[in-house]
């Protein structure tokens, strides 16, 4: 395993994290005492992969369902000198951040852990909410100085201006956040964490960053001679700001691709690779679309909570152009179908309705004349079945 310095927490970070969304019984955390032998076989498995492969980061979260207390059956019998573990904890939660912790803790059955969130920052009133007195953050802050947790991170969805202004206000050691190829809005708070020392960890680069796991014969034929799984990994790692990304996995076997990328990196002519797949994308994306993929997809458009109806044109547009140039209709699925029930991780509505003459409007005014028939082609390409955000299949 290659190990990154995570930023000021001066911990030796594996580039590869082990995120724990998706290995769990199930996401209704009322449902622990339904959990199977197998379900929690199937966990221990990953977790054994994991440390196995030196991927010693194991991360889950308060809102994560079972999984907190499925890895409080299997953390206590592992070396905790030898693991970095990471809990999350929203700044809203029900009862106060400090019950959430405390919660957390009787679940893993841990009495410390290395690093500690305020999970998902997403909008500023749960910035406020956090920064109140009271709030997350001073308990946060009283949980580092009592010795629970080491170190205090944020984890978030929100636009990269509110990201940079949390990052500015020096409150925390590290973030969590969404960069990656096929979409690189937050590039600035990468780098604007990188000023204040603080470790990057990128979060769903596989699924959120494109269903690489599951793509297209386009972008597969594209990113060659690499799977597109390899490829997003490299790119986002061959950054030297970044310090870590993060491996959902459900099941075991999901280790493997992203294992592919130890022996690849630090090698000049990997790096070509990289940047060379990167520009053959931008150019299919540039054939197909006649305008430029843009390195920041929260300009050009208004912001959902500025058009009539919530609709989040710019979430929607960056879904349309993904798939016209690379095929991406499972992604487009995936991302469109929460809008209107992801709340404040994925704000805004899809474009079931929409007055047609209000857009034509904004899209005169944004330079994009056609805005009107892009909703319209990706509502028809991919509107299906209205999706919950923490949805197992």
């Amino acid at each position: 395993m290659i190990t990154r310095r995570f930023g000021r927490t001066g911990l030796e970070m594996p580039i590869l994290s082990c995120g724990g969304m998706r290995y769990q019984h199930s996401w209704d955390d009322k449902e622990e005492g339904g959990i199977t032998s197998e379900g929690q076989a199937n966990l221990e498995a990953c977790i054994r992969k994991a440390l196995d492969s030196g991927i010693n980061h194991i991360e889950t979260a308060r809102g994560y369902g079972t999984s907190e207390v499925q890895l409080g059956q299997i953390l206590p019998r592992l070396p905790r000198g030898e693991m970095i573990v990471q809990t999350k904890v929203a700044p809203d939660i029900t009862g106060g951040f400090r019950v959430g912790f405390e919660q957390s803790m009787r679940n893993i059955q841990l009495d410390h852990v290395d690093l500690l969130a305020i999970h998902g920052i997403n909008n500023r009133d749960l910035w406020e909410e956090t920064i109140r007195p009271g709030g997350a953050l001073e308990a946060a802050r009283q949980i580092i100085r009592e010795g629970r947790a080491s170190f205090l991170g944020f984890s978030t969805h929100a636009p990269c201006d509110l990201i940079e202004e949390i990052i500015a206000s020096d409150a925390f050691d590290y973030v969590n956040l969404h960069w990656y190829f096929m979409n690189r809005t937050n590039r600035s708070a990468v780098e604007a964490a990188t000023r204040h020392d603080m470790g990057v960890f990128i979060i769903s680069p596989t699924e959120k960053g494109g269903c690489m796991h599951q793509p297209s014969e386009k972008l597969s034929g594209l990113c060659t001679p690499f799977s597109p799984i390899i490829f997003n990994d490299l790119y986002c790692l061959t950054d030297p700001e970044v310090h870590t990304i993060s491996i959902g996995a459900a099941k075991p076997s999901d280790f493997d691709e992203h294992l592919k990328v130890l022996p690849l990196l630090g090698e000049q002519e990997i790096a070509d690779q990289v940047y060379a797949i990167a520009g053959k994308l931008e150019v299919e994306f540039l054939k197909v679309n006649g305008f430029l993929m843009p390195p920041r997809w929260d300009r050009g458009l208004p912001s959902f909570c500025k058009v009539s109806g919530g609709i989040n044109l710019q979430e929607i547009r960056r879904l349309w152009s993904l798939d016209r140039a690379f095929d991406m209709q499972t992604y487009g699925k995936l991302r469109y179908n929460l809008l209107g029930n992801g709340g404040h991780w994925f704000p805004g509505v899809n474009a079931t309705e929409f007055d047609e003459a209000a857009i034509r409007e904004i899209g005169e005014k944004s330079g994009i004349p056609d805005l009107a028939t892009i909703l319209s082609e990706a509502h028809a390409r991919f509107g299906d079945a209205p999706r919950k955000r923490l949805q197992q299949d």
